[in-house]
């Protein structure tokens, strides 16, 4: 897949978030439960999939720890996501509820900022085929 086609994929994985986002707002609780554990287990499948191509996949050592680094935080959003269910007490409904806003406020900043260094990414290396290909070209 071409650098640019896994940006594609990328906006439009962000439409399709973006799309379940604003459904939320109309759903049931029982609905936007389901809807929340769907989306739990494909951030897992995709997770496992990602472990499963790190060995194969050429990358560099920033990039290996960036992604450990996300699979850590995700793994702590989740657990903390969970031991949120457990809270029952009422009093405290409000500060789990800021607690779990602020949460996804932080994630999206992460994949605004992650959408960024992607960018980047693939321009460097788009930048850095064409150098190889002129200087083997050249001699």
């Amino acid at each position: 897949m071409a650098l640019s086609d896994t940006l594609t994929t990328l906006a439009e994985r962000a439409k399709v978030a973006e799309d379940h986002a604003s459904r939320a707002a109309a759903a049931s609780r029982e609905q936007l439960r389901a809807e929340v554990e769907r989306a739990r287990e494909e951030a897992q499948a995709a997770r496992m999939q990602e472990t499963a191509r790190g060995g194969e996949a050429k990358m560099s050592q920033w990039w290996a720890e960036m992604q450990q680094n996300w699979r850590d935080h995700t793994a702590k959003v989740s657990s903390d996501i969970q031991a949120r269910k457990q809270e029952h007490d009422a009093a405290r409904a409000g500060r789990v509820a800021d607690r779990a806003e602020a949460d996804a406020i932080a994630a999206v900043e992460f994949a605004l900022a992650a959408v960024e260094e992607a960018e980047y990414a693939v321009l460097d290396a788009q930048l850095a085929r064409m150098e190889a290909d002129d200087k083997s070209a050249n001699g």
